[in-house]
């Protein structure tokens, strides 16, 4: 990766000072330099290092998306509603509001088929299909009517 690089002079303008302050600067140490030939170069992480500004960013934001679709078979429209309820329900809470999750179900009355399309953050929507996996494996594993039951008012 190429990082951006000014010279003396360039620095001077930057930051409003003399070139001569800036030479003085590069010989006592207190901003690093390359020099190539008979000119010194500063790299910008360097120029930020003296100013004490964060680094800018020369890199991708390091924000990643997935997309998930999970397919529900043997579902009729009463439990595809309450599962998506719960699904909707659990993407609209507590997560990163600058980077929410979305989510779409579809219903296949024909097929008896529930599709649940997600796409977001990696780690919410990790946590989202933890979610769909624990209710699936205990409404599949035991006949406990977990989505038939109506939920009290709290």
């Amino acid at each position: 990766m190429k990082e951006d690089m000014y010279s003396v002079e360039q620095v001077a303008d930057r930051l409003g000072l003399h070139v001569r302050t800036v030479r003085g600067y590069i010989r006592s140490g207190r901003l690093r330099a390359v020099r190539i030939g008979k000119q010194y170069r500063i790299t910008a992480g360097d120029l930020d290092a003296l100013t004490g500004q964060a680094p800018a960013a020369t890199h991708v934001s390091g924000h990643a998306e997935v997309s998930s679709i999970v397919q529900v078979d043997g579902v009729d429209r009463a439990v595809a509603d309450r599962l998506g309820t719960l699904v909707l329900a659990s993407a609209n809470t507590g997560h990163d509001q600058a980077h929410p999750l979305r989510v779409q179900t579809v219903h296949d009355e024909e097929r008896h088929r529930l599709k649940i399309i997600i796409l977001g953050d990696l780690a919410a929507t990790a946590e989202l299909l933890h979610l769909l996996d624990a209710v699936l494996n205990a409404v599949l594993n035991a006949d406990n009517g977990l989505l038939d039951r109506e939920v009290p008012d709290a």
